[in-house]
C-alpha cells in the first residue's frame, strides 16, 4: 500500500531538519570553545602556582654544578585549589629529573617545550595520571638565581580533573537546554507558520468535497494565494472537460434513444404486418432487411460519434500521409464507385503531405466524405479527390457533381441527425466529419460549385494542420 505524503509534514520536515542540524552543530562547537576557554583559564591557574614554587627556590653553585633547594610548604598551594573539589600536587627537580622536593610519585617530565608557547614563560602543559586519577599538569622551567649561584629547575604542579569536569558538565547542560529551548521555539513557530500557510489548500479541498456531485463549474476561490493558482486553473480546466464530456454523453444518449426507437418501432410493424401476411413474403422481408440495414448504419454511425469524443480525450497521435489514407479508402470504396460508374480522379501532391491524428479519425473522415459524395452524385458523374498541402495546411477536396445544398440547410448540416435526404440518410456522417475536423484543429466548408449561374455539384474542402517535419 503506498504511503500518503504530507504537504503539512513536507514543509515541517523541510524547514525543522537543516534547523536542528544547525543548533546540534552549533551546540559542539559552542561547547569546544567553551571547554577551551575554561581550560585556558584552570592552565593559567596552574602557571600562577608553578611561578609561586618557583620563587621559593634557592640556588648554591653554577650552571651544572648548582645545587638547587626549595623549601615549599604545601599550604603554598591551597590558596589555588576551589571548593575542595581537586587536588594539587607539585615536584620540583633539576634538569636531569633529580627529585628536589616535592611528590616523588609525580612522573618527571620528558617532554618539550611548544614551538608556539601561549606563554612568555617556558611553561608546558599535559593530560596524565596520578595515583591513578586523571591529572592536568603544568611545566614550567624556572631560572633560578642568588648571590651565590645561578641554575635551572623544573617545576611541576598537577591538579586533579574534577573541577575541570564538573565545569565541563555544567558548559554541556546549559549549552543544550538553551539549544533546545531554540528549537522548541522555532519548531512552535514553524508549525504555526505551516499550519497558517497550509489553510487555503485544506479550505479549497473542503469547498470541493462539498459541491455537489454535478457541479462542474469554475472554481472560485479570490482570496486564494498566488501559489494555488495554477492548481486551481488546471482543476478548473479539468472540470471543464468533465462537463462537456458529460452533456456529450448526455446528449449521445438523449440523440441515441430517440433515433433508435424510430426504426425499432417500424421494424416491430414490419414484424408484425409479415406475420398477419398484410404484404408478400418477398416484399415484407425486403423492407425488413432495408429497416436493420438502416438501424445498423445509424448504431455504427452513433458509435463512430462517441468514439471520436473518446479519441478527442486522448491526444497521442501520430504523423500519418493523408494521401496515403485516401488512396486506401478509395480503394475500399471503389465498389461503389463502379456501381454507379462514376468518372473517379484522384490527385496527391508528389511528396507525403503528413497530418498529426489517430489513425482511425483520419480514415473516418476520409470514408464519410467519400460516401457522401458517391451517394449524391448522379450515376455517370465526375467525382474528383484532391490532397494537397497550402503552407502549413493540408487540404483535401472532395468534389462531387450532386444538387449542392442550400443555404438553410448549410447552417445545420453539421449538427447531428440533420441529413439532407431524410429518406436516405441519419444525418451523422457530417456530424462526424465536423467532429473529427475540430478534434484534429482543422476547419471544414461545404461550398456550392456553380458554372453559369447554376450548381453543377459541391466541394467538400477539409484543412489540417501539417505536421511539423512537413512544413517547409
Amino acid at each position: 500500500m503506498r504511503r500518503i505524503s504530507s504537504l503539512r509534514a513536507r514543509l515541517l520536515l523541510g524547514i525543522l531538519a537543516p534547523v536542528a542540524l544547525f543548533i546540534v552543530i552549533n551546540s559542539v562547537s559552542l561547547y569546544r570553545q567553551s571547554l577551551a576557554a575554561a581550560t585556558t583559564a584552570y592552565d593559567r591557574t596552574l602557571l600562577a602556582s608553578a611561578k609561586t614554587i618557583g620563587e621559593q627556590l634557592d640556588v648554591e653553585g653554577y650552571d651544572e654544578a648548582a645545587s638547587l633547594r626549595a623549601i615549599v610548604p604545601y599550604s603554598a598551594l591551597e590558596a589555588f585549589e576551589a571548593d575542595n573539589q581537586s587536588r594539587m600536587y607539585y615536584r620540583v627537580s633539576a634538569q636531569d629529573g633529580e627529585m628536589i622536593s616535592g611528590f616523588a610519585e609525580l612522573p618527571f617530565w620528558h617532554g618539550r617545550l611548544p614551538n608556539r608557547p601561549p606563554y612568555a614563560a617556558l611553561v608546558d602543559f599535559y593530560d596524565a595520571e596520578f595515583r591513578n586519577m586523571p591529572v592536568r599538569v603544568a611545566v614550567l622551567l624556572q631560572p633560578v638565581a642568588g648571590a651565590h649561584g645561578r641554575g635551572m629547575a623544573v617545576v611541576q604542579v598537577a591538579e586533579t580533573m574534577e573541577l575541570r569536569e564538573t565545569l565541563a558538565r555544567k558548559l554541556l547542560i546549559d549549552t543544550l537546554w538553551r539549544q533546545l529551548v531554540l528549537l522548541a521555539v522555532i519548531a512552535g513557530v514553524t508549525v504555526l507558520v505551516v499550519q497558517r500557510a497550509t489553510r487555503p489548500v485544506r479550505e479549497l479541498g473542503e469547498a470541493i468535497a462539498a459541491r455537489a456531485a454535478d457541479d462542474l463549474s469554475p472554481i472560485e476561490a479570490p482570496e486564494a494565494p498566488r501559489e494555488l493558482l495554477p492548481l486551481i486553473d488546471a482543476t478548473t480546466q479539468v472540470m471543464g472537460r468533465l462537463r462537456r464530456l458529460l452533456d456529450h454523453q448526455k446528449r449521445f444518449v438523449r440523440d441515441s434513444a430517440h433515433q433508435l426507437r424510430t426504426p425499432l418501432a417500424v421494424l416491430k410493424a414490419q414484424v408484425q404486418s409479415a406475420r398477419r401476411g398484410d404484404v408478400p413474403a418477398a416484399q415484407a422481408w425486403g423492407e425488413i432487411s432495408e429497416t436493420v440495414d438502416r438501424a445498423t448504419t445509424l448504431a455504427n454511425q452513433m458509435l463512430s460519434l462517441a468514439k471520436v469524443e473518446q479519441l478527442r480525450q486522448q491526444p497521442e497521435s501520430v504523423a500519418l500521409d493523408l494521401g496515403e489514407t485516401v488512396r486506401d479508402i478509395a480503394l475500399d470504396l471503389s465498389p461503389l464507385v463502379a456501381d454507379k460508374a462514376l468518372d473517379f480522379e484522384l490527385s496527391t501532391a508528389p511528396s507525403p503531405v503528413r497530418v498529426l491524428a489517430h489513425r482511425w479519425m483520419l480514415q473516418e473522415l476520409t470514408r464519410n466524405l467519400l460516401h457522401n459524395a458517391i451517394k449524391h452524385s448522379p450515376r455517370g458523374a465526375a467525382l474528383v479527390v484532391r490532397v494537397e498541402a497550402d503552407g502549413a495546411a493540408a487540404v483535401l477536396t472532395v468534389s462531387d457533381a450532386g444538387r449542392g445544398i442550400s443555404d438553410e440547410l448549410r447552417q445545420r448540416l453539421f449538427a447531428p441527425f440533420a441529413a439532407g435526404d431524410v429518406a436516405s440518410g441519419s444525418g451523422l456522417g457530417l456530424a462526424i466529419c465536423h467532429e473529427i475536423v475540430l478534434a484534429l484543429g482543422g476547419s471544414i466548408a461545404l461550398d456550392n460549385r456553380e458554372s453559369g449561374g447554376q450548381i453543377v455539384g459541391l466541394d467538400a474542402v477539409v484543412s489540417l494542420p501539417l505536421a511539423r517535419d512537413n512544413r517547409q
